[in-house]
């Protein structure tokens, strides 16, 4: 139950979109609840379409990522960093933040645990919030002078060789100017945000979302001097595709082009963030220690 100082409060967001990971098992009865908690604050709540229709929840109106701007206030996502990924590269552009609730695994952007949902979120709702602004990659996939594919990503491009075939060689241009030729597994071109994701298991830093940079961070290079590097936010890189056979090129691992020898990918920052909100108090740091169980010692000071 709310308590009356939460029914009473006054809004800073009147018009709240629930998204859900439909495949997460008692999703359902977590999204009727948060819906009944946010109409009981007040607020006009919707269901994004594709979870609505999955779940077959007819309870609240419905609407598309595409119909959000203008019409919504906030979107609730409730499942893990990947629902968070897919829907923030929908509504990158659009101003209307993003609260991520996870469910029962600690991520780095869905920060709020579903038992905790009652006690902060009718917080955020009236206004008790920090807000965090996210960059995004813009990538165009070239053959020859067409351009086959364009896409957003969140976390990270990835061009990379499939499990079965040999190395790819990749040449690396940075604004026009030659960086290196490249035999290895594949190049990860990551986001800050991305930084804690692929980039940090193929050994590059972890870089704070507030940093203005871009990372490459080599897959099992041949070349164990091929090292990570952090790039300028106005970078623009060249992966050409030199040698290899069955390569691709992924968007934040959910979406995919297959290349052939000849291609390019030029990737660079894009003019389009997103928003994401967390609770008062948040600390990037006390993620980081929970979810690499950084060692703790108890504060003297």
């Amino acid at each position: 139950m709310l308590s009356p100082s939460q029914k009473s409060a006054k809004n800073e967001f009147n018009r709240v979109a629930l998204v859900g990971k439909f495949q997460a098992d008692g999703i359902e009865g977590h999204l009727i609840d948060l819906a009944q908690m946010l109409s009981d604050l007040g607020c006009e709540v919707f269901i994004e379409t594709a979870t609505a229709t999955h779940l077959n929840l007819s309870s609240h109106p419905s609407k598309s990522p595409a119909e959000f701007a203008g019409s919504i206030d906030l979107v609730v996502v409730l499942g893990g960093d990947g629902t968070m990924l897919g829907i923030g590269r929908q509504l990158a552009g659009s101003k209307v933040p993003l609260v991520g609730i996870n469910m029962g695994r600690l991520g780095y952007m869905t920060d709020i645990p579903i038992q905790d949902v009652k006690e902060v979120l009718p917080k955020i709702i009236g206004g008790e919030y920090e807000a965090d602004s996210r960059t995004l990659l813009d990538a165009i996939v070239l053959r020859g002078a067409q351009i086959i594919n364009r896409a957003l990503a969140l976390n990270d491009v990835v061009v990379n060789r499939s499990g079965t075939s040999g190395m790819v060689e990749l040449a690396v241009r940075v604004n026009g100017s030659f960086m290196y030729n490249q035999r290895s597994d594949g190049l990860i071109v990551s986001t800050p945000t991305g930084s804690t994701a692929y980039a940090l298991s193929a050994g590059g830093p972890i870089l704070h979302p507030r940093v203005a940079g871009i990372l490459l961070a080599p897959i099992a290079p041949h070349s164990l001097s091929n090292r990570p590097i952090v790039l300028p936010e106005d970078a623009v890189t060249s992966i050409e595709v030199v040698d290899g056979r069955e390569v691709i090129v992924n968007f934040d691992m959910q979406s995919q082009t297959e290349l052939q020898s000849g291609d390019k990918i030029e990737v660079r920052q894009s003019e389009k963030s997103i928003t994401l909100l967390h609770p008062r108090g948040h600390s990037d740091y006390k993620t980081l220690r929970e979810k690499l169980h950084w060692n703790e010692y108890p504060s003297t000071f």
